[in-house]
């Protein structure tokens, strides 16, 4: 087990220092500005949607390894998804984080979401962890404007 933990800290900091889809995403259709005042994380997520279809998503801000991390491969699982299935990532991750449930490899490309499972032994991580996914909620029910953890 601890070889695995090893790989998910890995993965995690590997996103943090080359985060995939970070900077602003020009002429966005939605986006959501996220703040986590306790851990002092700062994001704003941007997607262009097309017929429903989540076809750009893009992060920036800045925050701890594990809001970083969790955005970056969040906006790597996101492309290319209905509007439906991105709403179902944000279920099932937020189950999983929070220990509610796990994601099963099946789940769409949920696998990958897998290494921030950790994070619910921490409960104050939590709230890093799911931060971009409730940006990203916000945005794509036109809620925009600011989420925060609090």
């Amino acid at each position: 087990m601890s070889d695995l933990r090893d790989l998910y800290q890995e993965v995690i900091l590997d996103h943090n220092r080359n985060p995939r889809n970070f900077g602003v995403l020009d002429h966005p259709t939605h986006q959501a500005q996220g703040v986590n005042p306790l851990c002092g994380d700062q994001l704003q997520v941007f997607l262009r949607l097309n017929d429903g279809v989540i076809e750009e998503v893009r992060f920036e801000g800045r925050g701890c390894a594990i809001s970083t991390a969790s955005a970056s491969i969040m906006t790597e699982i996101l492309k290319g998804l209905s509007v439906d299935q991105a709403d179902h990532c944000f279920e099932v991750f937020h189950a999983m984080a929070t220990g509610a449930a796990t994601p099963g490899a099946a789940d769409l490309d949920l696998a990958k979401l897998e290494v921030l499972s950790g994070v619910r032994e921490f409960p104050a991580r939590v709230k890093c962890a799911t931060l971009a996914w409730h940006a990203l909620n916000s945005a794509l029910h036109h809620a925009g404007g600011k989420v925060t953890t609090e």
